[in-house]
């Protein structure tokens, strides 16, 4: 059970009530993550805006999944982990491709920079050195692409919190974390 109220987006203000009409329309129901940030409208319109202007920036929707799953995975989220795995498969990532970035790793030689840096970031809280932002340079990502990679764990790290400090029910197919948490 939530820790805290799941906003019903039939009976609440107009201002949130918008904003889960938007998020059910793209989901095709709203789930319960964004009814717990809807307790504040603020939060909920900052996450919805993140998760659209992440959606049309320059990281695919596949390498977003998989940073998703690795950050999930790393803070023990449950939700997340269920929600970006049915995301990423809904993507083109394989099952196998998705269970990989679970625990940080790719066949894919670019891939694997990039979850290795999202989890450095996680696991030394953005302390990364200049080696680190350099090999995600050498695995073909310029600085644009960098910096947004790192906005895709930041906005992880907001999502996997509220799922696991307000306990908000997963109503994803569930997914078994690979390890606990660093």
């Amino acid at each position: 059970m939530s820790r805290i109220p799941l906003i019903d987006r039939t009976a609440t203000s107009a201002d949130r009530k918008a904003l889960l009409d938007q998020v059910n329309q793209a989901f095709g129901a709203t789930p319960n993550m964004f009814r717990a940030v809807a307790n504040s409208p603020a939060a909920l319109k900052s996450l919805w805006g993140s998760f659209g202007a992440l959606g049309g920036g320059v990281i695919d929707a596949k390498l977003g999944e998989q940073i998703a799953v690795a950050v999930a995975d790393r803070n023990a989220c449950e939700y997340c982990l269920a929600a970006h795995t049915a995301l990423g498969r809904k993507a083109g990532v394989s099952a196998e491709g998705m269970a990989a970035a679970q625990r940080g790793e790719s066949s894919d030689p670019a891939t694997a920079a990039v979850l290795a840096f999202a989890l450095k970031l996680v696991n030394e809280r953005g302390n990364v050195s200049d080696a680190d932002v350099q090999a995600v340079r050498q695995a073909g990502f310029n600085d644009e692409q960098i910096v947004e990679i790192l906005a895709h764990v930041a906005l992880n790290l907001f999502t996997n919190y509220v799922n696991v400090a307000f306990a908000v029910p997963v109503d994803f197919a569930p997914v078994k974390l690979s390890r606990a948490a660093a």
